[in-house]
């Protein structure tokens, strides 16, 4: 971090009329911005307390323009290094203490939108350990920034003016603190998700997943709900592979239009019935119903611990589009509920 630091010194006060030029775009930008937030409806008192306040976050597009994105790129690194880090005991011990304090909400909560308890458990624990870390961006800030970048301007633009509609529900400035890429509160929603599914779990009459266990969580759960959650079934299953496994047999030919290299490890379709006729066998759980259709991943090569993924695995990526991530939140609410 204080290499980065000096170097980004370094790098201002080598080129500042650069970074005089891009302050003065981004102001020039600002009233285009301004506009489509009166289009959109948003009061004339937020707007007038919000933008005179903008100014670009150099930082943001820097963490931006570093993200990876290597189309030529095969290599694929392995999971267990991943899932060290993502499942450790630590992270465990403190979503079972979250797990236990929360059951009554949990409960409510499950009943209502058929998401398990733990699966909520471990995406606030994925997301910001259960609440520890939530991000220290100023996401308006953040937000009109990577809008005037332009790489992605529709879709930064828009975030950043449902950020503006939060605050018109009442919520302070100060509180839409997040990620550099806009994500916000113990769930990590971006605005827009924010303003479509987040939920009052207390009956104070707001969501607040910022401060409220009970709003989180209903937020999450509704987050799920609305993405295809069956109740009854799991996210998936491990499952040792037998060595004689004909993989050609089961090799998914088709292109998915969205994350289209997530998806392309994943094998074709069969049903639990199927792969139990193959030879796979479970480890330490029990086959779902024979009905249950799964895809096969082997995130660390043959020989290796593989899981079998139902539909439910699909909507936990429906909230990350990352094998590793899914995997990790589907293992560490497994451990949870352990």
């Amino acid at each position: 971090m204080r290499a980065g630091i000096l170097a980004t010194t370094v790098a201002l006060a080598s080129a500042s009329p650069a970074v005089a030029q891009d302050e003065a775009g981004f102001q020039a930008y600002l009233p285009t911005l301004r506009q489509q937030a009166v289009a959109a409806g948003v009061t004339q008192r937020t707007i007038d307390a919000v933008f005179p306040t903008l100014t670009l976050s150099e930082r943001t597009i820097q963490l931006d323009r570093a993200q990876p994105g290597n189309p030529g790129s095969t290599a694929t690194p392995p999971f267990a290094p991943y899932k060290a880090s993502h499942v450790d005991a630590a992270r465990i011990g403190r979503g079972r203490s979250t797990y236990q304090a929360q059951r009554a909400r949990l409960s409510r909560v499950e009943r209502e939108t058929g998401v398990p308890e733990s699966i909520m458990v471990a995406i606030w624990g994925h997301e910001t350990n259960y609440g520890a870390y939530t991000g220290n961006f100023d996401l308006l800030r953040s937000l009109a920034s990577l809008a005037y970048e332009g790489r992605r301007r529709s879709l930064f633009a828009g975030e950043f003016i449902a950020g503006l509609k939060i605050l018109d529900r009442g919520f302070p400035r100060e509180r839409l603190v997040g990620s550099w890429a806009g994500a916000t509160g113990n769930p990590q929603f971006l605005p827009s998700v924010y303003l479509r599914l987040a939920r009052d779990g207390d009956g104070d009459g707001r969501a607040d997943i910022w401060t409220s266990p009970a709003d989180t969580l209903a937020s999450i759960g509704n987050y799920f709900q609305n993405a295809g959650w069956r109740p009854g079934q799991p996210w998936g299953v491990a499952v040792t592979v037998p060595a004689g496994l004909d993989r050609s047999s089961v090799t998914n030919r088709m292109v998915s239009p969205r994350c289209p290299r997530v998806f392309e490890r994943h094998s074709r379709w069969r049903t639990m019935a199927e792969w139990r006729a193959a030879g796979l066998i479970p480890q330490g759980r029990a086959w779902p119903a024979d009905s249950v259709l799964a895809t096969l991943i082997e995130p660390d090569g043959p020989g290796a611990t593989a899981y079998l993924l139902t539909s439910n695995y699909r909507v936990i990526l429906d909230y990350n589009c990352s094998n590793f991530y899914a995997l990790s939140v589907g293992l560490l609410a497994d451990a949870v509920e352990g």
